[in-house]
């Protein structure tokens, strides 16, 4: 792969972050010309001290250890400016930079569509799940999801049972299966479909990870389908993050007694579109992925070789509206770096909320990661 190496270091670079990279990226031209700028022209564009200490002189014992990762038989990484970069994705505010791949990379460029849900589901949450995932498979479409316990693996596991691939969003590095028990899954998924990663081997499971995760299954997905969710589920989190992306979000009901209907029902008070049956659903993405597809040249075997250039990375949320959580937990913040744990304290926001937004406000330039999963702002809101 071109400039392979540089790629893994910047991946690593400590405190860089998504928005800066592509711009940095747009203004130096190539990983390699990124890399080998003078420090001085670096720390002008506001590269921290960890970032430069690291491009000066990175852990060549970590880059070494990727690139023998990405040697092994079916290990891949796609970066944003490779033509094999899923198109879907690449539209989104906030493109991963890269995706680690292990399996078959061109089942990114078929229609997607993210099913989600409770990690504790009822019975009735697996059956709904299980029959929604073989329909939808059965006609063409690819699942994706995120590989948790509960509805996530209950709609891998349908979709490989119904003879389709399927896709594993992970929020770790993928040398790691978590959670544990689903190794086996994994395997699966793998073999037939895609497990996909924007975390290099070795990063383990940490709480910010998930929403990151999260708006990549809605990223590469034509619509989101909530199975079960209670009101604080991370599920909402990527039906939030599809509603921002312009993707469709799809809500089953369910009784009013059951606490995992609850957050389902508000999504369908916001506007997310009511499931019944997999015909309701089926009637309103099929259209969508049947025009996917011809746009982008792809049957269900194999994507076309020929991929339009890589459009201009975005780095302003173009729907997001601080409402007072917003502006409260921006003031939270601040110019000088605090944890989640920090910002939990001191706004009386969940740590869910505060995560999901804080995604939300990076992908908009608004705050930046530091070190140790930190956050501080960036000013760009007084532009």
């Amino acid at each position: 792969m071109r400039e392979l190496r540089e790629w893994l270091i910047l991946i690593r670079t400590p405190g860089l972050g998504i928005n800066r990279l592509h711009s940095l990226l747009a203004e130096f031209g190539t990983p390699a010309q990124l890399v080998g700028a003078p420090p001085g022209k670096l720390k002008q564009r506001g590269i921290s001290g960890a970032a430069l200490a690291h491009l000066a002189s990175p852990d060549e014992a970590l880059i070494e250890r990727d690139a023998r990762w990405l040697e092994q038989p079916d290990h891949a990484l796609i970066v944003c400016d490779d033509p094999d970069y899923p198109p879907q994705l690449k539209e989104i505010a906030g493109a991963p930079p890269a995706l680690f791949v292990i399996g078959n990379p061109a089942v990114l460029w078929l229609p997607q569509l993210a099913v989600v849900g409770s990690r504790q589901p009822t019975q009735g949450g697996l059956l709904n799940a299980r029959a929604f995932t073989e329909a939808l498979a059965r006609e063409g479409l690819i699942i994706t999801s995120g590989l948790a316990l509960g509805i996530d693996g209950a709609a891998h596991s349908a979709a490989l049972e119904a003879g389709s691939p399927t896709v594993a969003v992970a929020a770790t590095g993928l040398d790691r299966v978590y959670p544990a028990r689903h190794r086996e899954l994994a395997q699966r998924i793998a073999d037939s479909g895609a497990l996909v990663s924007e975390f290099p081997p070795g990063t383990p499971p940490k709480r910010y990870h998930f929403p990151r995760r999260n708006r990549i299954i809605s990223g590469l997905s034509l619509g989101v389908l909530v199975v079960e969710a209670g009101i604080n589920s991370g599920s909402l989190i990527t039906a939030r993050m599809a509603s921002e992306q312009g993707r469709d979000v799809f809500a089953i009901p369910g009784s009013i007694h059951n606490p995992l209907s609850r957050g389902c029902h508000r999504l369908i008070k916001q506007g997310a579109k009511l499931v019944e049956g997999t015909a309701d659903l089926i009637d309103e993405i099929a259209g969508r992925a049947r025009a996917f597809a011809r746009e982008q040249q792809v049957d269900l075997q194999r994507p076309a070789p020929d991929v339009e250039a890589p459009i201009e990375a975005r780095n302003r949320h173009p729907n997001l509206r601080l409402d007072d959580e917003y502006q409260r937990l921006l003031q939270a913040v601040g110019y000088d770096p605090v944890t989640v744990d920090g910002l939990v304290e001191a706004t009386g926001l969940t740590p869910e909320a505060v995560s999901s937004m804080l995604l939300i406000l990076e992908l908009s330039g608004l705050v930046e990661t530091g070190p140790g999963g930190s956050y501080s702002r960036t000013g760009e809101e007084s532009r």
